[in-house]
């Protein structure tokens, strides 16, 4: 298998630059910056012997791996995503490499007292004795998807070195702007060419996942009216007053930091105002169709009960659905999760198999045509200053999508 050495090499030269997605821009990508690691990897699949490397014009990475057997299997993908999360800082990314991790506390940064501890983080001693990657406490590390990235070419460049392993035809994708829910929008499944592929977006060794959570945004504009203090008396209307008692009015224990498993929840995500202006902004999660539905009139039902309390309308609200749960697209092709789980099995991985938090480019491929489980990359505490990678569970990674090939190409051997 590929070094651990190698590895970090690769890894590190991909969490350096840059690539933050922003959800306020129209255009794809939506930084310009996410160009310069697209173009670096366009040029690193060319070099370790890909074939067929096209990037185009919205910056989709698509390249193919040929078949080196004579028996007819399917075409399989694996996807990543490049862009990090604007929910962090992803500027002068500055790895700190970890060895031979002692189950302690880690500074991250002594100036600024930051410290991965496993009195937090328990996941941390999973891992004592192994080699991490983390922070430097100032930015997020950007495994969310640069993990994934690291593992499929690694896989690739494997089984190009290694021709007596047997694999049908693979083809690989990598999408911008995942992590603001575009990153399937503009992926040509078409020209993919894939009967079905796996998006390496998990977190912790052995996750696979086929349900996710069926997501919508929410925008609430509260308007008010905004009169002298001292003359305010049955005339002011403070927007940010009215933007309490809708945030009280949901129900307070369905919020992140209080739900797991299938619980679904409202999260407020940003909010901004002042007395003639309120904004606030909703994501709204739940793996239930029939609760997803429901909170979402919930919301739509709070707005029309306020505007009722006031002369004129003082809320307005936009609703976008963003992705749907993906195990109504996958569950009809339960084969495509079997050899996943086969393939972990097989390396003396324990499978993980449960819903994720989240969603994938892999929950809107699969309701394009596109079957798509998701697979761990090995990250941990995405999208913030705690985020690390153990080497080892990229090289587990690695071994997954190489033994994935290897089996499906059996597979369809003895048909």
């Amino acid at each position: 298998m590929i070094s651990k050495d190698a590895l970090i090499k690769r890894f590190v030269s991909y969490v350096k630059i840059d690539t933050q997605s922003d959800p306020d821009s129209e255009e794809t990508p939506s930084t310009k910056k996410q160009w310069i690691l697209a173009n670096q990897l366009a040029e690193e699949l060319k070099q370790i012997g890909m074939q067929d490397v096209d990037i185009d014009d919205n910056a989709y990475i698509m390249a193919t791996l040929p078949a080196n057997i004579a028996h007819e299997v399917p075409v399989i993908g694996f996807i990543s995503h490049f862009d990090t999360s604007p929910d962090f800082s992803g500027t002068d990314v500055n790895p700190q490499i970890i060895k031979n991790y002692d189950g302690k506390d880690i500074v991250l940064n002594k100036e600024l007292d930051i410290v991965l501890s496993p009195d937090y983080f328990e996941d941390l001693l999973q891992y004592k004795g192994q080699t991490l990657i983390t922070t430097d406490g100032t930015t997020l590390l950007g495994a969310d998807d640069k993990a994934g990235i690291t593992e499929i070419i690694s896989a690739m460049e494997y089984l190009i070195n290694n021709p007596q392993i047997p694999h049908g035809k693979i083809r690989v994708g990598f999408t911008p702007d995942e992590e603001i829910g575009r990153g399937a929008h503009k992926f040509d499944v078409e020209k993919f060419g894939a009967k079905w592929a796996y998006t390496m977006d998990g977190s912790q060794v052995g996750e696979l996942e086929f349900e996710n959570f069926n997501a919508a945004s929410a925008k609430i504009y509260i308007k008010g009216k905004m009169v002298h203090p001292g003359y305010a008396k049955d005339k002011m209307i403070n927007s940010m007053y009215i933007a309490q008692d809708f945030i009280n009015s949901l129900p307070r224990l369905e919020t992140p930091e209080h739900t797991e498993g299938r619980q679904g929840f409202f999260h407020l995500s940003d909010i901004h105002g002042d007395v003639e202006e309120t904004k606030l902004e909703y994501i709204i999660r739940d793996h239930d169709k029939d609760h997803f539905e429901a909170r979402k009139e919930m919301i739509q039902n709070l707005t029309s009960e306020i505007n009722s309390q006031h002369e004129r309308e003082v809320i307005k609200i936009e609703i976008k659905d963003q992705y749907s749960n993906m195990r109504e697209m996958v569950e009809p092709v339960m084969h495509i999760v079997d050899i996943a789980e086969e393939a972990m099995k097989a390396l003396n991985i324990i499978p993980i198999i449960k819903p994720i938090r989240g969603g994938t480019d892999g929950a809107q491929l699969s309701y394009m045509g596109l079957p798509c489980p998701n697979i761990f990359a090995g990250g941990h505490n995405f999208h913030g200053r705690y985020e690390y990678v153990p080497v080892e569970s990229i090289q587990k990674a690695v071994a997954v999508i190489v033994k994935i090939a290897e089996i499906t190409s059996e597979k369809y051997k003895k048909r």
